[in-house]
């Protein structure tokens, strides 16, 4: 299948249709493996060094829930988005596509918003990257995940700058699902994080 098949004469699952793109999607999987170990480790470290606040506010101090369920609403929002967006894929649907894309890059950048807010608010309250164990380990974690959010939104507007220029065809649908893949993982992760880190952090 040519990479310039037009819309409408493709697979049900075009980035399936070729071997590069099946070789794209394993290999993704592999990768997602070890982004998995990493956060794992990560919230390792976050568990063992979150009672360890010195003389800086602590987890229950700090956390407002609302702005973060919030946060958590917009970003599970946008992981909806992505499926609407892999459906439009699979409908061959371009316009629908780059549609859903745009939003779930919109409401990443809300997510973004938001999150930096937050660490602002910390910083005015005490809870510098260096203030304890408890605060360094947070910012790491946390931060670390929203660098991934970054990636993504930037990772998904130059997906749909591609759509735009070349259209829906077997080179692209790989890229398409592959970052949605990414995007779902990163929302899975900040369901945990949500769970371990604030959750938790409010509750002891």
């Amino acid at each position: 299948m040519s990479a310039h098949t037009v819309d409408g004469q493709l697979p049900h699952e075009p980035e399936k249709a070729t071997l590069e793109g099946r070789n794209k999607i394993l290999g993704f999987w592999l990768f997602l493996g070890g982004e998995t170990v990493l956060f794992a480790t990560l919230f390792a470290a976050f568990l063992a060094l979150r009672g360890q606040v010195l003389d800086g506010p602590t987890a229950d101090q700090l956390f407002d829930l609302k702005l973060i369920a919030l946060a958590t609403g917009i970003l599970l929002t946008s992981s909806l988005m992505s499926v609407f967006a892999v459906n439009a894929l699979h409908k061959q649907n371009t316009k629908s596509l780059i549609g859903w894309l745009v939003a779930t890059v919109a409401l990443g950048v809300c997510f973004l918003g938001l999150e930096i807010y937050e660490f602002v608010h910390y910083v005015g309250m005490g809870h510098g990257f260096t203030t304890s164990a408890f605060s360094s380990s947070f910012y790491t974690l946390v931060g670390f995940h929203g660098a991934h959010v970054i990636l993504g939104v930037v990772w998904i507007s130059l997906i749909i700058y591609q759509l735009k220029k070349r259209g829906l065809n077997t080179t692209t649908a790989p890229k398409v699902y592959v970052a949605s893949m990414y995007w779902h993982f990163i929302d899975v992760v900040w369901v945990f994080i949500f769970t371990v880190v604030y959750l938790m952090g409010k509750v002891g």
